[in-house]
C-alpha cells in the first residue's frame, strides 16, 4: 500500500534525514531534553520540500504516536537511558508509524489528457498533494498484471510513460511506440497490445521488451479492447464504423469483424467468458454479444452516451460510465443482464475504479475537470476533487479485481 505523498517516501527511502537527525542527537548537551514534537515533525523531519503534504502526514501521525505508540516506547526505554537508546525507540515509533501510514493511506493517480499532466491525490484526505508532465496527449493509463507500475500511454508522443504507484514517481519511458491510445495486457502475459485510434491500426507488442510482432489494420477508429480468458483473442471496438474485431492472438490475423450498436467505446469480457458487453454512445446501450458465433443476443439500456465499463470486483456486476454533461453510472447484472441501479454523476463521467473495500466508486469526469467519488453505501456523490483539464482515467493500488 502507498505512503501519504511521493516527498515523503522518497525521504524515507534515501534515509537521509534520520542521518542528518542522528548526528544532530549526538552533539546534543547531555542535559538536553527534546520533545517528540521536534524530533519527529512534518516536514522538518522528513526533509522534504512538499510542507503541506508531510505536515498533513504528521497531523494524522501525532495522535498515534501520543496515544498510542509514545506510551508503550515509554515502558518498553524507561527514562534515564542513554541517548542513543532513547534515538533508537524514537526512529522505532518512526519505522513504525510510516508502516501503519502506508497500510492506512494511499495514493491515486488521475491523468490529465487535455493538459499532458497526471494528478496525485490522497486516497483518504481526497487532496491533490501534487502534479506531473507526463507527456503531450495522454490517453488512458493502466497497471501492469504486478501492480508494480502504471503506464500511461502517450498517443501525440508515441511513448509509453510507467509510474510508481506507490509514489508517483515516473519510473522509465519507452519510446517508439506508435500513437498508443488505449492499452492491454493478454490474461496469460504473453502480449501487449495497443490501439492506434488516429492512425486505424492495432499493434501486438512482446510485453518484456515491447518489440512491436504485428501491425493490423482497423478502420475506424480502433478504440477500447477486452480479452477471452484463454488469451485466444482481442476484441477491439472500431468507433466510427460501428464494428468489433476479434484479432487471433497465436497467427496475429484478424478473425472477423461484426456490426454492432452506433458508436462502440469500452468493451469488456463477461464472467462467463461467453459474451462481450459493448458500451454504445450512439444508442446509450451496452449490447451483449455471444462472441464465438458473432450474434448480438440483447442491448440493455443504460443511459445517454454509454461509454466505458469497469467491474464492481464481485465476478457478477459491472458498471457503465454514461458520459454526457448531466452524466450518470449504471450498475449491469450479468447474470440477469439487466440494470439494477443507477448513480447521478455530473461532469461526463469516463473511466472508472472501485475501491477494494468496495465502499466507493471514482470516475474522472472529462467535463469537469473533476475526479468524482461516489459512496456506493449511501449512492451519493461524496466529493469532487479538482484536477487537470479532461481526465481521462484514475488508478490506485487499493482497487477491486478488474476483471
Amino acid at each position: 500500500m502507498p505512503l501519504l505523498c511521493p516527498a515523503l517516501a522518497s525521504s524515507l527511502a534515501r534515509g537521509t534525514a534520520p542521518i542528518r537527525r542522528l548526528s544532530a542527537w549526538r552533539k546534543r548537551p547531555a542535559a538536553e531534553s527534546r520533545p517528540v514534537d521536534s524530533l519527529v515533525g512534518g516536514a522538518a523531519f522528513f526533509d522534504v520540500h512538499d510542507q503541506a503534504c508531510a505536515n498533513a502526514v504528521w497531523r494524522r501521525a501525532k495522535g498515534l504516536i501520543l496515544g498510542k505508540l509514545f506510551p508503550l516506547f515509554a515502558v518498553m526505554i524507561p527514562y534515564p537511558v542513554s541517548s542513543i537508546l532513547r534515538l533508537t525507540g524514537k526512529l522505532l515509533v518512526v519505522l513504525l508509524l510510516a508502516w501503519n501510514i502506508a497500510a492506512e493511506a494511499g495514493l491515486a493517480i488521475a491523468l490529465n489528457s487535455a493538459e499532458g499532466t497526471i494528478s496525485l491525490i490522497d486516497t483518504e484526505t481526497y487532496e491533490v498533494t501534487g502534479k506531473a508532465t507526463v507527456c503531450k496527449e495522454p490517453h488512458h493509463l493502466m497497471p501492469t498484471p504486478d501492480d508494480k507500475s502504471v503506464i500511461v500511454a502517450c498517443a501525440a508522443a508515441n511513448q509509453l510513460v510507467f509510474f510508481d504507484p506507490i509514489s508517483g514517481r515516473e519510473q522509465k519511458r519507452i519510446r517508439d511506440i506508435s500513437d498508443p491510445y488505449q492499452l492491454g495486457y493478454s490474461p496469460d502475459r504473453k502480449w501487449f497490445v495497443a490501439t492506434s485510434l488516429r492512425l486505424d491500426r492495432v499493434d501486438l507488442y512482446d510485453p518484456v521488451d515491447f518489440r512491436l510482432k504485428a501491425r493490423l489494420p482497423a478502420p475506424r477508429a480502433p478504440s477500447h479492447m477486452a480479452f477471452d480468458n484463454a488469451s485466444e483473442f482481442v476484441f477491439v471496438t472500431l468507433q466510427d464504423s460501428n464494428q468489433v474485431m476479434a484479432i487471433h492472438l497465436g497467427t496475429q490475423k484478424i478473425a472477423w469483424v461484426m456490426p454492432v450498436a452506433a458508436t462502440p467505446a469500452g468493451i469488456v469480457m463477461a464472467p462467463d467468458n461467453r459474451h462481450l458487453l459493448v458500451a454504445s454512445m450512439g444508442e446509450g446501450v451496452v449490447e451483449v454479444i455471444e462472441w464465438r458465433f458473432q450474434t448480438s443476443v440483447r442491448k440493455v439500456a443504460t443511459d445517454t452516451a454509454a461509454h466505458n465499463l469497469q467491474p464492481r470486483g464481485d465476478g457478477r456486476h459491472f458498471f457503465v460510465s454514461n458520459r454526457t454533461v448531466n452524466g450518470s453510472i449504471s450498475l449491469l447484472d450479468t447474470k440477469t443482464m439487466t440494470v439494477v441501479d443507477k448513480f447521478d454523476v455530473p461532469g461526463g463521467p469516463d473511466d472508472m475504479m472501485v475501491r477494494a473495500d468496495g465502499k466507493e466508486l471514482w470516475a474522472t469526469a472529462r467535463f469537469a475537470r473533476k475526479v468524482q467519488v461516489i459512496d456506493l453505501t449511501t449512492k451519493k456523490l461524496k466529493i469532487s476533487i479538482p484536477v487537470g483539464s479532461s481526465p481521462h482515467g484514475v488508478f490506485f493500488l487499493n482497487h477491486a479485481g478488474l476483471r
